[in-house]
């Protein structure tokens, strides 16, 4: 079973090993992430868990590629055929062997053929001038004296750039290291070398970067054996120094000239063990140090790490799935169809959109803030609304304006009583003045209209294609704009239509005796007013009209400032007025009177409209531009866009969406199949 878990996720890394391992997978697998400095002995370390030279070596960078190594157990097949074993490096190599991921079917059973093939296979994805990539090599070694497990080898951190590696090179293969061990998933196998202050050790410093508390990092101390005499590592592995959860374990490795004189790693695993098994700091715990148990830890780290993660792995790989597909489904097949069925569907998608959007109907109503009808809605019943009650007549009207249009209103004649004529010319002045917000309104939903456009032709299924989504754009702008024309006519007739007409039966208008009594009430506070018990408003207090008493030898008035001069001579010569007669003076009491009946009639009339205002041109706006649109925009866009001979320019689709519809296809190839491959466990 134990062997299972990890085949399964060798098998999982090998599938998503397409999407180029690092950031690019979905899904975080479970995995040892190997880290150290070129120095520290890292590639040895590895050698020595696999028991065989494979891994190249030189001077600079010599890992440039992330190496993906997964260690199969395969036991000793017995029986096997003596004669057909091949004999290389004095080994039997017949039982032992490696497949790369990129040559399918090929084994390599020499081991110096592994190596240059890495080589090659580095050089090929980065060239020759020490440039590195975070596309992983996938190797697997077949061999009966391995421990089944997976390591990922990374990129040795170095300091100076060598030879033609960038300036930046440092920074380039920390940023790769980085995004492979900060995964939750990596375990982090720091190589450090125990003659060196464990405080400056490159792979534990960046380690110690994104696990702080070390509880996913184990460390290995190389170069034991080389330390200072009296010297040794027990303070490490007690935890006294720098604590991880999974410790140290303490090894050794082949030095330059074991190396140089071709020792075997069998051989120096012999001497490995008989050094910590003889060491006067280690030899009571021997059985802690050393290869073979730095593999049995790590093989079972792993397995504990997958048995905790694979629920996770396999739900994180559905959802990953689900999303793919729904998105290869929004992105659309490849053309296969006619261009004029496609321009069809895309209208008919278009319309029932524009349609649902209005109505507040579509599936992708939002919780975060209004859209479509319902800003429409905001627009007539807030904006608009607010816009129309904030129209005062008197802000316009004055005082002087109204005593002038009273004695021109009454002609040759003087006015007995308030003229329903002066009233009239007032508020006919005042009801053009909505003529400016009816009309900013309906520029606001024509705003409104194109950002529904905007919001529909925003979903991937219009980027398709570009032509045909400008197209549908600028047909659709044009007909709103064509729009505008009847709607701005129409809704300017209904306030000219309020201003032709002033219905002074209207039933909500303040009665002239009304107004009087109120304005009577208001010039002698101290008279009783009695109030209409059924209407609550101020009843007349006299059966009788109300009478003004003017004293006519008095100079105030309308005419008094022309002829106050008590120069009887004057008088009498009877100069002709002015050219302009303006109102001067202060006014009469029943000038007063007059003026403040008047003003309580025209807010009265005012008042109506404004309502009357507020609820037709919502309605107008709603015949004559949205339901109208709604109705006609089908029509619209097969008149302009179906069955013309630029319709295969129309669908020429995004070269984006035709590069993305692969990337899907390939994500949703490479999930399926780990999909099969962890459902099966």
């Amino acid at each position: 079973m134990d062997e299972t878990l990890i085949s399964t996720i060798n098998k999982l890394q090998d599938a998503l090993a397409p999407l180029g391992g690092g950031s690019a997978s979905p899904v975080d697998l479970p995995q040892i992430t190997v880290v150290g400095s070129q120095s520290s002995g890292k590639s040895s370390v590895l050698e020595n868990i696999v028991g065989r030279d494979f891994l190249p070596r030189g001077t600079g960078i010599v890992t440039r590629r992330p190496l993906i190594l997964q260690l199969i157990n395969r036991r000793s097949t017995p029986g096997s055929d003596k004669n057909s074993l091949i004999k290389l490096d004095g080994e039997n190599n017949q039982e032992e062997w490696g497949e790369f991921l990129h040559l399918p079917g090929k084994k390599f059973y020499n081991f110096d053929e592994i190596r240059n093939e890495i080589v090659a296979e580095t050089d090929r994805k980065t060239g020759k001038n020490a440039g590195i990539s975070p596309v992983p090599i996938n190797l697997r070694i077949y061999s009966p004296h391995v421990l089944t497990l997976t390591l990922v080898d990374l990129p040795g951190l170095t300091k100076v750039p060598v030879g033609d590696q960038p300036k930046d090179i440092e920074k380039q293969i920390k940023d790769m290291l980085l995004k492979f061990i900060s995964k939750p998933n990596a375990i982090i196998l720091s190589v450090n070398a125990a003659n060196t202050d464990l405080a400056n050790s490159d792979g534990l410093k960046l380690a110690r970067e994104v696990d702080p508390e070390g509880s996913r990092t184990i460390g290995v101390l190389t170069k034991v054996d080389l330390m200072d005499r009296g010297t040794d590592v027990i303070d490490i592995l007690a935890g006294r120094v720098i604590p991880l959860r999974y410790g140290y374990v303490p090894v050794i490795n082949r030095g330059q000239k074991d190396i140089e004189q071709r020792k075997t790693i069998r051989s120096a695993l012999e001497d490995e063990k008989v050094f910590f098994a003889n060491h006067p700091s280690y030899a009571s715990k021997s059985h802690y140090c050393g290869t073979p148990y730095l593999a049995k830890k790590l093989n079972s780290i792993l397995l504990h790490h997958i048995k905790a993660t694979l629920p996770e792995i396999k739900m994180r790989i559905e959802t990953a799935l689900k999303k793919y597909q729904q998105e290869l489904s929004a992105l659309g097949p490849e053309i296969v169809d006619s261009p004029s069925s496609i321009v069809l569907s895309v209208i008919t998608s278009f319309c029932k959109d524009y349609t649902s959007i209005l109505d507040g109907e579509s599936k992708d109503i939002s919780s975060n803030e209004l859209s479509g009808g319902a800003r429409i809605s905001f627009v007539f019943h807030e904006v608009f609304k607010n816009g129309v009650n904030a129209l005062d007549p008197f802000d316009q009207i004055k005082d002087a304006d109204i005593r002038t249009i009273m004695y021109n209103s009454s002609g040759a004649k003087p006015s007995l009583f308030v003229g329903t004529q002066a009233f009239e010319v007032l508020v006919k002045q005042q009801i053009t003045r909505f003529q400016d917000p009816v009309l900013r309104c309906v520029n606001l939903i024509f705003d409104e209209l194109v950002r529904i456009l905007s919001q529909i032709l925003s979903h991937p299924q219009y980027a398709r294609y570009p032509a045909l989504k400008e197209k549908v754009s600028q047909v659709f702008i044009v007909y709103l704009k064509e729009r505008l024309i009847p709607t701005n006519d129409f809704v300017v007739d209904i306030i000219k239509s309020e201003e032709n007409y002033i219905n002074t039966a209207h039933p909500d208008l303040l009665k002239g005796s009304q107004a009087m009594s109120m304005v009577e009430d208001k010039l002698h506070p101290n008279k009783n007013v009695q109030v209409d018990p059924k209407t609550g408003k101020p009843l007349s207090t006299s059966k009788n009209p109300v009478t003004v008493t003017v004293d006519e030898n008095k100079n105030g008035g309308f005419f008094g400032g022309f002829f106050s001069s008590k120069n009887k001579k004057r008088l009498a010569a009877m100069e002709a007025p002015p050219s302009t007669l303006r109102a001067s003076g202060s006014m009469t009491e029943r000038e007063t009177l007059e003026t403040e009946v008047i003003k309580l009639l025209i807010q009265s009339y005012f008042n109506i409209t404004k309502k009357n205002v507020a609820d037709i041109i919502p309605k107008a706006i709603m015949l004559k531009l949205i339901n109208k649109s709604k109705d006609d925009i089908q029509k619209i866009l097969l008149e302009k866009l179906y069955g013309g001979n630029d319709v295969g320019d129309l669908i020429k689709e995004n070269e984006l969406t035709v590069q993305r519809r692969k990337e899907c296809l390939k994500m949703v190839e490479v999930l399926k199949n780990a999909n099969e491959i962890v459902s099966s466990v």
